[in-house]
């Protein structure tokens, strides 16, 4: 199969590369720094010479970013999976947080998985089969203190993926939001939280892995995963 994955070079999105290409599937990773992607593209060719790797550097906040990498990516052919993983977290209240902040993050969380998504479509309809994975949040299902306008735009993402479903249940396309709590990444580097408090970014992967193996005719909805202690307070 092949794999599509954004915000791949690390965190959840390189737990999942790494999980898809162990079990002989071919990807394409794309992630906004040139350096990382091209490090984390690298570092699961030298562990998995079976599979074909490729990778691009490019910003999917931006509109015409996304659809140059969808035909970049059909070059090669239809994808099987779309994992919609590009994204960022910022903290912040609506009262404080600075000006502009809720147009970057739904640019980078919600745009560029309609925008990416909206490239691929017309290829996987035509070929009547596919899934796409966005990687929404439990931010996405209930607000939280200082959550402001990233919780917003995963709302938004939440929003996109039950109509995305809706509307394409009947051309054989899965659609699939995937909801996690905190999940140790570098971004939990120095936070003060044991990694042993929080989610692993494998559990993640793991899950989005199962529910890609299902028969063509069953569906995993929603993913809703929690570490086991609850949320952070």
């Amino acid at each position: 199969m092949k794999v599509v994955i954004t915000g791949a070079s690390q965190g959840i999105g390189y737990a999942i590369a790494e999980t898809f290409a162990k079990a002989g599937h071919d990807l394409f990773l794309v992630s906004k720094t040139e350096g990382s992607v091209q490090k984390a593209a690298a570092q699961l060719s030298a562990l998995y010479d079976n599979v074909t790797i490729q990778h691009m550097s490019t910003d999917l906040s931006v509109k015409e970013n996304c659809i140059a990498f969808s035909k970049w990516v059909l070059g090669f052919g239809t994808p099987d999976i779309l994992i919609n993983n590009a994204g960022f977290f910022l903290p912040g209240s609506l009262e404080t947080e600075e000006d502009g902040l809720l147009e970057k993050l739904m640019n980078a969380n919600l745009f560029s998985a309609y925008h990416t998504t909206r490239g691929f479509l017309p290829a996987m309809i035509q070929k009547g089969k596919g899934h796409i994975f966005n990687i929404c949040s439990i931010a996405s299902l209930k607000a939280y203190p200082n959550g402001g306008s990233y919780g917003i735009s995963k709302y938004a993402l939440h929003g996109f993926s039950q109509n995305l479903r809706t509307e394409l249940k009947d051309k054989g396309i899965k659609v699939t939001g995937v909801y996690p709590g905190a999940t140790y990444t570098n971004s939990w580097s120095g936070s003060g939280v044991a990694p042993e408090r929080i989610m692993e970014a494998n559990d993640v992967a793991q899950m989005i892995y199962a529910a890609s193996q299902l028969s063509p005719q069953a569906v995993v909805e929603d993913i809703i995963l929690r570490p086991q202690l609850g949320d952070l307070d």
